[in-house]
């Protein structure tokens, strides 16, 4: 990953406000047509639900929580949700749990990415940003859309205090319902984003991996620190 700009380290280190930033994004997956093709081909599958072709496009050994020896077993535990694997009290929850994950996925999968030191192609683009080790990373969220509306309030018709586009923010206290989030920029200005354009820099990621075979393969699709 790439080191955040200077610019947010000062604003979380030091009594200084910060310049803002902006982090538009650029997809790298252009640089290699095979890689293209896999990732539109995966992307297919994941909106068709197809999930033995999704497991068949995946690595023997994905990465999908930390700490989990088992990737594949998880992440088809996860694509399925079996009821009877969930405590009593979350078992009508199931069905929900099942489709929020095919969506985190396929929102995961269509999000722009990058090429690391290792070759291998990482969504979202902001994940190759590194925050400030002072800086809890959980109240850190980025501005995904162009022109956001800062506004002054948490709701439509407030006033717009300013417009947003790929920025980092902090939500200190993110409210999991709520249509509108608290927010501070690295200038210090407050406002209120509504919450759809906000994605959680420990939200989930993934990549993708070719093969000794030459293959694509997805490797990792995990969330958190």
């Amino acid at each position: 990953m790439k080191l955040l700009n200077a610019a947010l380290i000062a604003l979380f280190c030091g009594p200084a406000l910060a310049d803002r930033q902006t982090f538009p994004p650029v997809d790298e997956a252009s640089k290699d047509p095979t890689l293209e093709a896999f990732r539109a081909d995966l992307r297919a599958k994941v909106a068709a639900r197809d999930l033995e072709g999704v497991m068949t496009a995946t690595c023997p050994e994905i990465y999908t929580s930390h700490g989990d020896p088992d990737g594949p077993e998880t992440f088809r535990a996860n694509l399925t949700v079996d009821p009877e694997t969930l405590p009593e009290a979350d078992r009508r929850h199931a069905d929900t749990m099942r489709e929020n994950y095919w969506r985190d996925l396929e929102t995961t999968l269509a999000q722009p990415g990058y090429f690391d030191e290792d070759g291998e192609f990482w969504m979202p683009h902001q994940w190759r940003l590194t925050l400030p080790a002072a800086l809890d990373p959980f109240t850190a969220y980025f501005v995904t859309g162009q022109n956001v509306s800062l506004r002054r309030a948490p709701n439509r018709g407030a006033p717009i205090l300013g417009l947003i586009s790929h920025e980092v923010v902090i939500v200190p206290d993110y409210l999991d319902k709520a249509e509108y989030q608290g927010v501070i920029l690295t200038d210090g200005t407050r406002g209120y984003i509504y919450s759809d354009f906000l994605w959680s820099m420990v939200g989930y990621r993934a990549a993708f991996v070719k093969s000794d075979s030459g293959d694509w393969q997805l490797c990792t699709f995990v969330a958190g620190d």
